[in-house]
């Protein structure tokens, strides 16, 4: 499975990378192609315009080589830090610049905070964001908090929190992979509607 992983903390101290790295190690020991999207990294500006408002060739070029790897993607995870009680501006950010790239693929969101929800409130807005964008969220999600007790700077599991993680971790990417398949097969039967 071709997953991307997107994280939006643009933050000095962003202690929710941990989380994106640890889901890259594990969904690469399954077997799968993992890769991050950073959206510090990548940094696309606050949105003016979107990806299908450039004319053919003129979107700056992190644009249109993310555009590339999203429709490329069988699935996505979006970690999902919580400011505020709501989503992060800079994964909200980043994941606005899109719409068609996203449709038809299944998503899966790993929330997370320093506190002891594990971004649960951010978590729940993203079930209405992303299938608005054209993406069916599957059932199983991650809760991860506090996270910096969960998992150590170098994105290992530790404690408690950490067994529970590793846990849960299998039933999450076994059902984003149920649903990538799906949608797979579907789409080998049919193209979509849209």
């Amino acid at each position: 499975m071709n997953v991307l992983i997107f994280y939006g903390s643009y933050r000095a101290d962003r202690a929710g990378i941990r989380l994106a790295r640890y889901l890259v190690d594990r969904f690469a020991a399954r077997g799968d192609a993992p890769t991050l999207v950073d959206a510090k990294a990548v940094g696309l500006p606050l949105l003016d315009r979107m990806y299908k408002e450039y004319a053919e060739g003129t979107a700056p070029p992190a644009m249109a080589a993310l555009a590339q790897q999203i429709r490329d993607a069988d699935a996505f995870v979006f970690v999902a830090g919580e400011y505020n009680w709501g989503p992060q501006p800079g994964l909200k950010n980043l994941t606005d610049h899109f719409l068609e790239e996203w449709f038809w693929r299944p998503a899966a969101i790993a929330s997370y905070s320093a506190g002891r929800l594990g971004g649960a409130r951010s978590n729940a807005a993203w079930y209405a964001i992303l299938p608005e964008m054209g993406m069916p969220v599957i059932p199983s999600t991650l809760v991860v908090g506090p996270v910096t007790q969960t998992l150590d700077a170098e994105a290992r599991p530790t404690g408690p929190a950490g067994e529970s993680l590793e846990r849960q971790f299998s039933r999450f990417a076994d059902d984003l992979a149920w649903w990538a398949e799906a949608a797979k097969a579907q789409h080998a039967r049919r193209a979509p509607p849209y």
